[in-house]
């Protein structure tokens, strides 16, 4: 994996899964492509801001946002839905196999 995942961290109660790495705000693709592609997700679409990139991404038929924002130096990955958290689980389970 070219990716260079520190840490992640699973809130379930925030249908949330942290992820610390060495992100360039400015050349985010290089680290969310190799993301998505390590965790066998599609892009469906990238949006971005002053300040936050945001992708919508599908894993198996679960839809879920890559979120930077810059200013916090904070990624994450969220679901919508509750009973969507134990694909976060699995996710983060393949990325601490990088650590």
């Amino acid at each position: 994996m070219s990716i260079n995942v520190t840490r992640t961290e699973l809130n379930e109660a925030a249908k949330s899964l942290s992820i610390e790495a060495d992100i360039d705000f400015d050349n985010f693709e290089r680290f969310a492509q190799p993301l998505a592609t390590a965790l066998d997700c599609r892009v469906i679409e990238t949006q971005w801001g002053a300040d936050r990139h945001q992708w919508l991404l599908d894993f198996e038929g679960t839809v879920m946002q890559l979120n930077y924002e810059f200013y916090g130096d904070i990624c994450w990955l969220s679901v919508e839905n509750s009973s969507d958290v134990e694909v976060l689980a699995y996710l983060q389970t393949l990325l601490e196999r990088s650590l």
